[in-house]
């Protein structure tokens, strides 16, 4: 897999692309909201809005393929049930992939839930779900997500929180191939989002907003049918170590103290869900 994969990149003269904090606006397209989403402070800012009449969302200009994502949000303070703030990579089609981060509000004083899933061509049911240690609404804090031909890893603040490697041996598709953009959105899930959909969306607290900042794209742009990825002039930039990244002790120990006391759900523990036994990654998990 990875061999197959790098041996492509290796074909394409090295241009690591990076995008630096404070050019929200030249980074990312407002695509929905109606004046709901907002660019601000000279593109430093970027904020979503919801109202009982519509959400709204934005998505990169870029198409990526690998890299170290990062972005600082504030979430909707106060009582936020119903509501969802995503954030995450897709690719299009039918057999899309994707690598996700979405925040499911709740009620004043109850935490925030954290839910994170992985599709690879287009299946996807791989959720696990956490707190955080922290107040998500209090100020902004970085969301990040290292994608290699290897593994994902979905970090909070610079700590791990969860790991998806490469299973390709195991007859796991894993997202090597697909061009993905940035896309996030905020909308109203009131169905579902809050336990279950028993607690509704107060519209008397609308509008509700998040909140963006700081993006930084370590990564490999997509463009014209080819990746602005390789090694063709023997780079040992550290900018790239992305590109091979493991955890290392230290944060394999982070990763287990989060999954101990803030994982709520975990699809690879779910017996009631996979009585036929789990999914063969849940071995390598």
């Amino acid at each position: 897999m990875a061999a197959s994969t790098l041996s492509y990149l290796l074909l394409i003269p090295l241009l690591m692309v990076v995008a630096y904090a404070g050019n929200l606006d030249q980074e990312f397209d407002i695509t929905w909201g109606d004046g709901r989403a907002k660019m601000l402070n000279n593109g430093e800012l970027l904020t979503l809005s919801l109202d009982k009449a519509s959400g709204s969302g934005f998505q990169s200009k870029n198409e990526y393929l690998f890299g170290k994502i990062d972005m600082q949000l504030k979430l909707v303070p106060g009582n936020s049930a119903g509501t969802v703030t995503a954030y995450y990579l897709s690719s299009k089609g039918t057999t899309w992939d994707e690598i996700d981060y979405e925040f499911l509000g709740n009620l004043s004083g109850d935490p925030y839930i954290l839910h994170t899933n992985v599709f690879s061509q287009g299946k996807g049911n791989r959720e696990q779900q956490f707190y955080l240690w922290f107040d998500p609404t209090a100020d902004f804090h970085t969301y990040s997500i290292t994608w290699n031909p290897q593994r994902i890893i979905f970090s909070v603040d610079g700590t791990p929180i969860r790991e998806f490697k490469n299973s390709e041996s195991m007859g796991v598709p894993f997202p090597k191939s697909q061009p993905m953009r940035i896309y996030s959105s905020l909308w109203n899930a009131d169905d579902w989002a809050t336990r279950g959909g028993l607690v509704k969306t107060d519209w008397t607290k609308a509008p509700f907003t998040a909140s963006y900042r700081n993006f930084n794209a370590d990564a490999c742009i997509w463009s014209n049918g080819a990746s602005s990825c390789g090694s063709g002039s023997g780079s040992s930039s550290t900018s790239s170590s992305w590109l091979s990244q493991e955890l290392d002790t230290t944060a394999q120990e982070r990763l287990r103290w989060v999954q101990k006391n803030y994982m709520i759900y975990n699809y690879c523990t779910d017996a009631k869900r996979f009585p036929q036994g789990f999914p063969p990654e849940c071995r390598t998990s």
